[in-house]
């Protein structure tokens, strides 16, 4: 059931999705019948979610459907709604009995969008909130990156291949890259984004969850819990930034014209672009730089994990990679869902010249089935209970930890040490300092 200010009746809110479900499978045939069968089973209510008064209204329709469809006592409340919502709404659906179950068996859980949160107080204020209202069992705090394939598939090509699992450490890995890229700007979004910047935007939720997928030890279960442990195993083993540490190993840059952009101040020092060098201090990783960036206005759309593994110790053949460029795993998390390996063969003909080659997997060529969406994946979990994908509150406190003194540090220096790039460069000429491998092999033989 939909639930918004804006008056429809049911039938036409029913009229208003099948438009838009119809534009986003506009590539696929379909079945009209089914179609209309789905929408009957979808209705709305118009009422303000501002006015705790007037939750009676969604109480008792709730109460009405669930005796005229004859449905289970059992309820998601998705707030899919402005962040300064976040607190409200759940206050108002506990101030009307709405936040338990009215059965044994019924239950109650909410769906929080990101932000969650902007600092690590806000963070801490907004978990000490909802676990007053829901217990935290009942609390699903969505990232969509989460629910893509490909992220999943980095425990499955992780735990359950041998061949990668006994190199996934600090002896054979160089280096890892996580990053997500993309080629507009801030578009409509200036007064959201303006006060957000890529850090909060990007990197403190989409990227570290990434990272922490790609660095977390093996569970004991592949259950939810013990999953969730080890991610917050890692983001409390990330190194801190000392203050001369945020100039030295973080880059931030703005696209140049984007004070010109709608809703953006014309003095604004928001990043558009983060390049962050981080260490994970454990056994496994100690001293393996990851790194982590993120901006707008790049050459190119991308969201991607390379694990650059560590070269031979010592090169026998000419045009052999070095400095650990050659051997890479590369997983494209969008577009085009992949998992490339990259490694030196021999070019034809005499002598032992060597060339950097790849192997290929499209995840799509797996199923010619229809492959769910982040959100659809994310929302079937909740209503079955599943909260491996979802992130748990010691998890984002954890990460708002290391992400808050690093804005601290950027509100105290204003636009000192802020980079300008032109749209369609990639990023700004001082993200060199941090010492990324390039992103093609820059050996003569593998141009």
């Amino acid at each position: 059931m939909g639930a918004s200010r804006t008056e429809y009746s049911d039938d036409e809110y029913r009229a208003f999705e099948k438009v838009h479900i119809r534009e986003s499978l506009k590539n696929k045939e379909v079945d009209e019948t089914e179609l209309d069968n789905f929408l009957r089973r979808v209705f709305y209510l118009a009422f303000d979610s501002t006015n705790s008064a007037e939750y009676y209204k969604l109480k008792d329709r709730i109460h009405q459907l669930q005796q005229e469809q004859q449905l289970p006592d059992k309820i998601i409340y998705y707030l899919a709604t402005p962040p300064v919502m976040y607190e409200l709404v759940p206050t108002c659906l506990k101030e009307n009995g709405m936040n338990v179950a009215g059965s044994e068996d019924g239950w109650r859980r909410v769906i929080v969008e990101k932000p969650f949160g902007t600092s690590l107080e806000s963070a801490e204020r907004l978990n000490k909130h909802l676990i007053h209202i829901f217990d935290e069992k009942e609390i699903y705090r969505i990232d969509h990156y989460l629910g893509k394939e490909t992220v999943q598939n980095i425990l499955v090509l992780r735990f359950s291949n041998g061949i990668f699992e006994p190199l996934w450490n600090r002896n054979y890995i160089d280096s890892i890259e996580i990053s997500a890229s993309e080629t507009l700007g801030v578009e409509n979004r200036g007064k959201y984004y303006d006060g957000a910047g890529a850090l909060r935007d990007m990197i403190q939720n989409h990227l570290m969850q990434l990272m922490a997928f790609t660095a977390m030890e093996s569970p004991s279960v592949f259950d939810p819990e013990p999953i969730r442990d080890e991610i917050v195993k890692v983001f409390r083993a990330l190194r801190p930034y000392k203050t001369h540490d945020m100039d030295n190993l973080i880059v931030r840059g703005q696209y140049d014209g984007y004070r010109e952009e709608k809703n953006v101040a014309p003095d604004s020092t928001t990043e558009t672009y983060v390049a962050m060098k981080m260490f994970i201090d454990n056994w496994r990783w100690s001293d393996v730089p990851f790194y982590i960036f993120t901006g707008k206005k790049l050459p190119e759309k991308s969201s991607e994990i390379v694990v650059n593994f560590k070269s031979t110790p010592h090169q026998l053949f000419a045009g052999q990679c070095s400095g650990g460029s050659c051997n890479k795993l590369i997983i494209r998390i969008q577009p085009n869902e992949s998992i490339t390996l990259k490694f030196g063969l021999k070019m034809p003909g005499a002598g032992f010249t060597v060339k950097q080659v790849g192997m290929d997997f499209r995840y799509d060529s797996l199923s010619k089935n229809y492959l769910p969406d982040a959100y659809e994946r994310l929302l079937l979990d909740a209503m079955l209970g599943d909260s491996t994908l979802y992130a748990r509150s010691d998890a984002l406190e954890a990460s708002w930890r290391l992400i808050d003194p690093i804005l601290h540090h950027w509100k105290e220096e204003g636009a000192k040490n802020l980079f300008f790039y032109a749209p369609g460069e990639d990023g700004p000429i001082e993200k060199a300092k941090l010492g990324m491998i390039p992103k093609d092999c820059p050996c003569q033989s593998c141009q």
